[in-house]
């Protein structure tokens, strides 16, 4: 089993509520959506993926794609030193779109006693559902249909959030000031009616390496969803701010 794969490196979470920890991300090629502030882009590059030996240090060792399971595996095990990461990472694109590649992957980095965490944009439950049980933590998107430029998928998110919910799940939604209120208050109805202790992270769009969401927007945006939800932040890309991968 082989698949293609974007970028492996080592680096600080910077969204969510794992903000600064350390971990390995595999980053696969490929997605499902075409969300207007995307900062991945769609085009798939298969020729090569790009490997970061020294972490922060943008020295990249290129493999040829696409890479198996054991390449995988292999980069991960001999570059990185996994006691000082809290996870590894798997994001994208969207990994579940080679949801039988990470069937074949998951269980080994198990084995390495790594976290797997998976980050995704919440709309393939299927392809979810087999492998929930071998993923701790699941970082979810909600796309708001009119910031994301994408086709709603209420349906969709409603159905992984059920799947989701086995593991530690939090959820991100991506808001600038321009964002519809009925469209945000139609998420948290969809987080609340599944479980409103699920953690909800209002994330600022980044344009040009600046915060599209204003203070007072964002802080109406935490009081909206704390009557609903328990637990509802407001966490910017701390990544962009540090110029990291």
């Amino acid at each position: 089993m082989t698949a293609l794969i974007r970028e492996i490196f080592s680096s600080v979470q910077g969204e969510g509520p794992y903000v600064g920890c350390r971990q390995v991300f595999i980053r696969f090629e490929g997605c499902n959506l075409s969300c207007r502030y995307c900062d991945t882009g769609r085009v798939i590059e298969t020729d090569t993926c790009r490997v970061e030996i020294e972490p922060g240090g943008r020295f990249f060792l290129e493999l040829s794609n696409p890479l198996s399971v054991q390449d995988v595996l292999d980069v991960v095990m001999n570059n990185y030193k996994l006691s000082l990461h809290h996870s590894v990472s798997l994001t994208g694109g969207e990994p579940l779109l080679q949801a039988d590649f990470l069937k074949e992957l998951l269980p080994s980095l198990k084995q390495t006693g790594s976290l797997v965490y998976l980050e995704t944009n919440g709309s393939l439950p299927d392809a979810l559902r087999p492998l929930i049980g071998m993923v701790d933590i699941v970082a979810m998107d909600i796309k708001l249909p009119g910031t994301a430029g994408c086709s709603p998928l209420w349906d969709e998110h409603l159905h992984f959030l059920s799947v989701a919910k086995r593991a530690r799940l939090f959820v991100k939604i991506v808001m600038d000031d321009l964002s519809s209120i009925s469209e945000f208050e139609e998420a948290l109805e969809l987080i609340a009616g599944v479980d409103d202790g699920i953690p909800l992270i209002i994330q600022p769009m980044t344009r040009g390496g600046k915060c599209s969401l204003s203070p007072g927007r964002a802080l109406g945006l935490q009081a909206a969803g704390l009557g609903r939800l328990k637990d509802v932040r407001v966490i910017p890309q701390v990544h962009v701010m540090m110029g990291q991968l």
